[in-house]
């Protein structure tokens, strides 16, 4: 478990980690994913969250709380990006409901993920520090997704999308969240490329249930 500041209400977390009680896995990049692979196939179903990393609404960091609390009490796990913003409000709300959460992280270490990307380390049960950059996290994280949901979202949340379509992973989009998720159902047909459902609700448990039910 790594440990720190929580933040404010808006998810953006305080980065001041106690380093004898952070307890990260750190792995080097030659056995990252064959290690993570090992520890993934034994587990419960896995839901990514991904959006919009700041300037998150209050309205619409409550929705992404629900997410979190909801993937949980579906007895499913928590991946994120180990970000702020909507990622963040998930892992505090599926935490809420003791929940286990996961972190990929695009630092190679604990250092580089607080010091240089300035993100939160409290409340993930463990951290994947893959040392890819945000563009490399996000296909290790979004491919050990069994599915995804995502809560508005800019430019990166998009790259997040096309890789969970891309490898058949199937999406959630929170209705009225705001961003670039609402436009993923349309993209997904004008790309005339078969794929997963992108599957759209208003309210978030009930999005979440159906998104575990196509795993199920």
């Amino acid at each position: 478990m790594a440990a720190g500041d929580p933040g404010s209400g808006s998810g953006q977390a305080t980065v001041n980690p106690r380093e004898d009680l952070v307890r990260a896995a750190v792995l080097t990049k030659c056995t990252l994913i064959s290690a993570w692979g090992r520890y993934a196939r034994n587990m419960r179903p896995k839901v990514g969250v991904i959006g919009s990393a700041r300037d998150v609404e209050p309205r619409v960091a409550g929705k992404a709380r629900e997410v979190g609390r909801a993937i949980v009490e579906g007895d499913a796990i928590l991946l994120t990006g180990a970000s702020t913003g909507v990622s963040y409000e998930a892992v505090r709300g599926a935490k809420e409901a003791g929940g286990l959460t996961v972190g990929f992280s695009p630092a190679s270490s604990l250092r580089e993920h607080v010091g240089r990307y300035r993100l939160p380390v409290d409340l993930f049960d463990l951290l994947v520090f893959t040392g890819f950059g945000f563009k490399g996290r996000n296909v290790l994280f979004v491919r050990s997704c069994d599915a995804v949901v995502a809560v508005a979202g800019r430019m990166g949340t998009l790259n997040e999308f096309t890789i969970a379509y891309d490898e058949g992973r199937p999406t959630g989009v929170l209705r009225a969240s705001g961003g670039l998720s609402s436009y993923f159902g349309m993209m997904a047909k004008k790309s005339r490329k078969k794929g997963p459902e992108v599957i759209y609700g208003v309210d978030p448990v009930r999005l979440v249930s159906r998104i575990l039910n196509v795993l199920r």
